[in-house]
C-alpha cells in the first residue's frame, strides 16, 4: 500500500473522486430522462409514446450511477453517510417513492387497457416530479451545510424548483436528438422556455455557496485562485450564450446539430459540479467532516477499491453498449 504514498491521503481523495464522477454520470443521464417524464404534461398521447421509447433502452442503466454513489458513500465513509442520510431521510424517502412510482408506471402504461394510460402517464410524470424535486431540495440543503433553519429551508425550496427546470431542460435537449417533426419542434420550444431556469439555479447555487461559507468564500475570491478561476464563469457564460444561439436556428436541414444543444447542456452541468466540486473539498458533510476524517480503515478500503475496479468497468461497458445499440432516432412505441 505504501508503494502509493500515505493510504490515509490517497484512498479517500480516490473514494471521493469516484463518488463524485458517480453523481455526476448520474445527473446527466437520470436527469435528462426524468426530464423526458416532467415534459409529459406538454405532449399528445402520441408523441408521449415517442418520448418513452427515447429513454426506455437507458433509463435502467441510468439509474445503476445512483446506486453506485450511495454505495461507495456507504462504504467509504460511513460515518458520512449517517450524518448525511439523517439530514436527508425525508427528501430521500421521497425521491425513492418518485422513483418507484416512476418505474412501476413505466411498465404499467405499456401493458395497462388504453382507458388506463393517461392515468399511468400522470404517475410517471408525478413520479418524475417527486423524484427531482426531492434532489433538488437535498442539493440545496447541502449546499447550506445541512443545517435545518427557515432560511435553508427556503433556499432548499428554490434549488427544487431550478433543479427541476434544469432537468426539463437537458430532458428536451436530449429530445431534440431523439425526435423528429413536430416532437422535435417541441423540445426546442421547451428548451428556449427552460434555459433561464436553468441559468437562474446555476447562478444561484453559485453565489450561495461561497455565502454560506467563509471558506468557500476564500478559495474562489482570495488571490491568485480568483484569477485562476475566473476562466470557469466566462466559460459557461459562453456556453449559454452559444445554447442559446444553436436553439434559435433549429432545425437545420438533415438534422444537423440536432445533438449539439444536449453535449452543451451537459458541459453546464459539468462545470456547475465542477465548481461545487472544488467548493466543498475536502469536506463530505459541509464544513463539518472531511473526507479523511469520515473514511473507512485504509485495509478496508483497498478491499473495496478491488471491487469498485470491477463493478465500474462492467457499468460503464453495459452504458456504453445500451447507447450504441439504441443511437439514433426513436422508433415508434408498440405494444404487441
Amino acid at each position: 500500500m505504501h508503494l502509493f504514498g500515505d493510504p490515509f491521503i490517497w484512498l479517500p481523495f480516490v473514494f471521493a473522486m469516484l463518488m463524485g464522477i458517480s453523481i455526476l454520470v448520474y445527473v446527466v443521464l437520470d436527469g435528462f430522462d426524468l426530464g423526458v417524464g416532467l415534459l409529459f404534461p406538454f405532449a399528445t398521447p402520441s408523441e408521449r409514446d415517442r418520448m418513452v421509447a427515447s429513454i426506455g433502452p437507458f433509463w435502467d442503466a441510468n439509474e445503476t450511477w445512483l446506486v453506485l454513489a450511495i454505495g461507495l458513500l456507504l462504504v467509504a465513509f460511513p460515518v458520512a453517510h449517517g450524518v448525511i442520510l439523517t439530514a436527508l431521510y425525508l427528501p430521500v424517502t421521497v425521491m425513492l417513492i418518485g422513483l418507484i412510482l416512476r418505474g412501476v408506471a413505466f411498465e404499467f402504461r405499456a401493458k395497462a387497457p388504453t382507458r388506463h394510460r393517461a392515468a399511468w402517464n400522470r404517475a410517471f410524470f408525478a413520479g418524475s416530479l417527486a423524484s427531482t424535486l426531492a434532489q433538488g431540495f437535498m442539493l440545496g440543503l447541502y449546499v447550506t451545510g445541512l443545517q435545518l433553519s427557515w432560511t435553508n429551508i427556503a433556499f432548499a425550496l428554490l434549488t427544487a424548483v431550478f433543479l427541476t427546470v434544469g432537468f426539463s431542460v437537458i430532458g428536451a435537449t436530449w429530445l431534440i436528438g431523439k425526435a423528429e417533426g413536430v416532437l422535435q419542434a417541441k423540445a426546442i420550444l421547451w428548451a428556449r422556455r427552460g434555459i433561464w431556469g436553468l441559468v437562474a439555479g446555476i447562478t444561484a447555487i453559485s453565489a450561495a455557496s461561497p455565502l454560506v461559507s467563509a471558506r468557500i468564500w476564500d478559495k474562489w475570491f482570495s488571490w491568485p485562485e480568483f484569477a485562476i478561476l475566473a476562466p470557469l464563469p466566462i466559460l459557461s457564460v459562453v456556453l449559454i450564450a452559444t445554447l442559446w444561439r444553436v436553439l434559435h436556428v433549429l432545425p437545420m436541414e438533415n438534422d444537423r446539430m440536432a445533438w449539439t444543444p444536449f453535449a452543451l447542456t451537459t458541459a453546464l452541468f459539468v462545470l456547475a459540479f465542477g465548481g461545487l466540486a472544488y467548493s466543498f473539498y475536502p469536506y463530505v458533510v459541509p464544513e463539518q467532516m472531511t473526507i479523511y476524517q469520515a473514511a473507512a480503515a485504509p485495509e478496508a478500503l483497498i478491499i473495496i477499491l478491488v471491487g469498485a475496479l470491477i463493478v465500474l468497468p462492467v457499468i460503464i461497458a453495459y452504458s456504453v453498449l445500451a447507447y450504441t445499440v439504441f443511437r439514433g432516432k426513436a422508433t415508434e412505441l408498440t405494444y404487441s
